[in-house]
């Protein structure tokens, strides 16, 4: 017995776009729902000694210079904002995309450029030079494939201050920001490849 073809084509078939598609709010909020909670490896509780180790090492390198106001580089090394958040990736998330070198370093560097530029073209209003200096870190980074997370702060900083930042110029994107993440970057390929868990060896690629 030959049997209609289209008997057999599913509703889905019929309308590859799905119902759903004709009702595009309620695939707008589905999309907010989100997924089962995955269980990220890092969360072992033998990675947090290295985890606490890599971060104190590495921040406290970074700080020392302030701690000495007669050293040469007292007034340009120093902590900003966004190096513990670029911690938190490098020690606790070293096989991130985001935590790779190539990311870490260039995509501070290129947001510490963008920030302090938009500063002295914008600075006039910070409102303006931050929205301006943070969108355009971020889309340089995506086109570059250097996104760091962090560094969105780093511009941030550069136009915001405080006042130490500003008076630094461009010589903020090679000190603290380019020579501080390299500091990081260096306790982080001494720590993390301490550990015999790949999950935590460190980089994962160079470039």
């Amino acid at each position: 017995m030959s049997t209609d073809r289209s008997e057999l084509v599913t509703p889905e078939l019929a309308d590859p776009i799905g119902s759903k598609a004709r009702v595009p709010l309620t695939v707008y909020l589905g999309r907010m729902r989100g997924s089962p909670r995955m269980v990220s490896q890092q969360r072992r509780l033998s990675a947090v000694p290295l985890t606490f180790a890599g971060t104190f090492i590495g921040i406290y390198l970074i700080s020392i210079p302030a701690l000495f106001p007669s050293w040469p580089l007292s007034t340009k090394l120093f902590l900003v904002g966004s190096f513990g958040a670029s911690a938190v990736l490098l020690f606790a998330a070293p096989r991130a995309e985001f935590a790779q070198p190539r990311n870490a370093v260039a995509g501070q560097v290129i947001a510490a450029a963008v920030g302090v530029t938009a500063y002295k073209l914008l600075g006039a209003d910070i409102g303006l030079a931050a929205a301006v200096g943070v969108a355009t870190a971020v889309c340089v980074m995506q086109v570059t494939r250097t996104l760091h997370p962090p560094a969105g702060a780093t511009a941030l900083i550069a136009i915001l201050g405080p006042a130490q930042v500003h008076r630094l110029g461009y010589d903020y994107v090679l000190t603290p920001i380019l020579i501080g993440m390299l500091i990081l970057i260096v306790i982080t390929l001494i720590v993390n490849n301490l550990s015999p868990d790949e999950n935590r060896h460190y980089p994962a690629t160079w470039w």
